[in-house]
């Protein structure tokens, strides 16, 4: 479906009188924040794309962008409705599809991947081979784990997440592909590297934990305390990324999953096993129902699944 600039535009819009090409704007515009760049998506003048706008305004009643400097911004009801306005359009465009398979080559969208930005190092130079061979109009947007909470997949500003889900939404899919393991992370040459590795050895070194809500203690301080050890963290990061920098060039020791391993590797590092018990990481994705019979939707789970999956055929918890 696409907008077309039929039909008057000072006509106003009602249950009688519903316009589907306003819902199809809507969904464009609010993924874009932009009136250029859905003008484009959309093949219109930006001209006709904010005569468009003004038409979902007035049917709204309400202004759905506005300035914010010099870009534009959803207002709360354009957020509140953004999920909706998605799962409206798509179940249209699959009735519209008719009964065969819909062709992904002649698909527009931006799906939206919410995970940690190793996730994206890791897996999305083979999300954007798959995209561009299987689906080239599709575009890949990664958004970054927050410090707070938020129902993003319920209010639609994310289309898939990947990593350990810790949602507590009744609503939401969550599909489980297999446990990981944590493993130390040190730069070359770190002294723990030398001799046999104990838990002594490792409670003594100095700590850099990973955690976006910036925690300073995980699973790795209760299973030291289980033996009568504890170890000194001095700090913490944000993500996985920042960390490397300073553990290559300090002798702190950092933890990460062992599906960070090519990342962690390929910048200078240097992965051991941790001698202690540690509880596995449930490695997955969630999806709101909405998508389910979504096939762009379907298409990026089915390559997620199968580069996560194959991750941990390679390498499966000891």
């Amino acid at each position: 479906m696409r907008v077309t600039q039929s039909g008057s535009e000072g006509a106003p819009v009602g249950a009688a009188g519903l316009d589907l090409n306003l819902l199809v704007a809507l969904d464009v515009l609010l993924d874009e924040q932009s009136v250029s760049g859905a003008a484009r998506r959309l093949h219109l003048s930006e001209p006709a794309m904010s005569r468009t706008l003004g038409r979902v305004r007035k049917a709204l009643g309400d202004p759905i962008l506005v300035r914010a400097g010099r870009q534009m911004v959803p207002t709360p009801h354009a957020l509140a409705v953004r999920a909706e306005v998605s799962a409206v359009v798509e179940r249209a465009r699959a009735l519209f599809a008719g009964p065969g398979a819909v062709d992904l080559r002649t698909v527009s969208r931006t799906l939206t991947i919410l995970g940690t930005d190793a996730f994206a190092a890791v897996y999305g130079p083979g999300l954007f081979a798959r995209a561009a061979e299987e689906a080239p109009g599709v575009r890949l947007r990664f958004l970054g784990e927050s410090h707070l909470d938020a129902p993003l997949l319920r209010q639609g500003i994310a289309d898939l997440e990947v990593g350990v889900i810790d949602t507590t939404s009744p609503e939401v899919h969550v599909e489980h592909f297999h446990d990981d393991r944590m493993l130390g992370v040190v730069r070359p040459g770190h002294p723990l590297l030398k001799g046999e590795l104990t838990a002594r050895r490792l409670a003594d070194a100095a700590h850099l934990t990973v955690s976006r809500r910036g925690r300073l203690a995980g699973p790795l301080d209760a299973a030291l305390a289980e033996l009568g050890l504890s170890r000194r963290v001095v700090g913490s990061m944000g993500t996985f990324s920042s960390s490397v920098f300073v553990l290559l060039r300090t002798d702190l020791v950092g933890l990460a999953a062992s599906w960070i391993r090519p990342l962690a590797e390929g910048l200078g590092l240097v992965t051991f096993d941790v001698p202690l018990d540690l509880p596995l990481l449930p490695l997955g994705m969630a999806w709101h129902p909405r998508h389910d019979a979504d096939p762009a939707h379907a298409w990026l789970r089915g390559c997620v699944r199968d580069l996560l999956a194959r991750e941990g055929a390679s390498d499966p918890p000891p």
